[in-house]
């Protein structure tokens, strides 16, 4: 067994191993590591771990030290440098006149070194552009030619799902994808549909390929004779993903059903028509294809609906317990109704205080009349 550390160089790169020499050195944690380059900046992403021999191509480089504020200040003093060095060699390259795009400037960690990283379609001679790199920046000036995936892998981004870029998150490696892919799994081929931002082949389409393939083995062909729990036909579709397939019945071509793939029996694989001499199996053999539970009987299911209504009664009871209790509002009573009180007829009361019948109509007539208005001031009231 050796141990060993982890240590990345880049943000989704390779992992290489190298030896802490008996420091202890956690995931996160920024080292210094001894490079075939020289001293390298590096960030741990595995722990002190004891691997198998065989896993380790010997001799480890050994681990120098955990990274000090010091060091923290020359790897920000470099990131300044890169972007300025990428700016005066986006100059140099209009200058020139070169047919190149410049992705990315690395610096080495002591900064002697100026890694720059461009894209083009053919080979392109930097010789003098080289020269004139290293007289202004006083540094080994190195050019690497990458391709569209290596840079968008630098660069990164969101892809069309809305998530990072796979190659600039996790993957180490690119893996090879082909149109082949596509097709196994019944994607559109429509080039601006299953193409990264990078133009490629998207690299998710390696994902899932071995799980396609096993299905496809388990799965019958189109246009394949089948025999199904509720007779014979041919097979119109395909679902890979549910691992489904649609039938046209001989009995019912223009409603086609749909079964899952242990229920069917290939009997002639891909396109082709009914056998010749043929004859179906009787419908009590076909039946017992059927894998899906038969329907339960009519008090099953009424004892499985009661216990979801009771299951229901019961979580609403418990949501009304949960409810904060208001205080009750104390209920007032209605007041009693006062009615005016009756005053007392007086019986036997003297004849003056009567009034005399036709009294109060007269009244009334003469006002309706105008013969009892008031005479106004000036006219004689006689």
């Amino acid at each position: 067994m050796t141990e060993i550390i982890s240590v990345r160089f880049k943000s989704g790169g390779k992992e290489y191993y190298f030896d802490p020499k008996g420091i202890q050195v956690h995931v996160g944690d920024a080292v210094i590591i001894e490079t075939a380059k020289g001293l390298e900046f590096g960030v741990c992403s595995k722990a002190n771990t004891q691997v198998e021999d065989d896993q380790v191509v010997q001799p480890l480089r050994p681990l120098v030290r955990l990274a000090n504020e010091r060091d923290l200040a020359a790897i920000e003093h470099n990131r300044e440098r890169e972007k300025t060095a990428l700016q005066v060699c986006q100059e140099k390259i209009a200058e020139h006149g070169l047919d190149m795009k410049l992705t990315r400037c690395e610096c080495s960690f002591d900064g002697n070194k100026l890694l720059f990283f461009f894209t083009s379609e053919g080979r392109v001679d930097f010789r003098a552009l080289v020269k004139d790199l290293a007289a202004t920046f006083h540094s080994r000036i190195e050019l690497r030619q990458i391709g569209v995936r290596d840079e968008s892998k630098l660069l990164g981004g969101l892809g069309i799902c809305g998530r990072p870029f796979c190659c600039n998150a996790f993957l180490e490696q690119f893996q090879p994808v082909s149109i082949k892919m596509a097709k196994t799994q019944g994607l559109s081929l429509n080039p601006a549909k299953i193409s990264g931002a990078c133009g490629r082949l998207m690299c998710c389409l390696k994902y899932e390929q071995d799980a396609y393939e096993d299905a496809v083995k388990r799965l019958p062909k189109n246009d394949s004779f089948v025999e199904t729990p509720d007779g014979v036909g041919t097979v119109s579709g395909v679902n890979f993903l549910r691992e489904t397939v649609k039938v046209r019945l001989e009995e019912a071509p223009e409603t086609p059903q749909t079964y899952i793939g242990e229920e069917i029996k290939v009997v002639r694989s891909g396109k082709g028509r009914r056998p010749e001499g043929y004859v179906a199996p009787p419908r009590e053999e076909l039946e017992k294809l059927r894998k899906v539970t038969p329907r339960l009987e009519a008090k099953q299911e009424r004892d499985l609906t009661g216990s979801i209504n009771d299951a229901l009664s019961s979580m609403e009871g418990e949501r009304r317990e949960r409810r904060p209790r208001q205080s009750p509002r104390p209920r007032q009573e209605p007041k009693p109704r006062q009615e005016a009180p009756k005053e007392p007829k007086q019986e036997g009361a003297p004849k003056e205080q009567q009034k005399p019948q036709g009294q109060g109509r007269s009244r009334r007539r003469r006002r309706r009349s105008g013969g009892g208005a008031k005479p106004k001031d000036g006219e004689n009231k006689g």
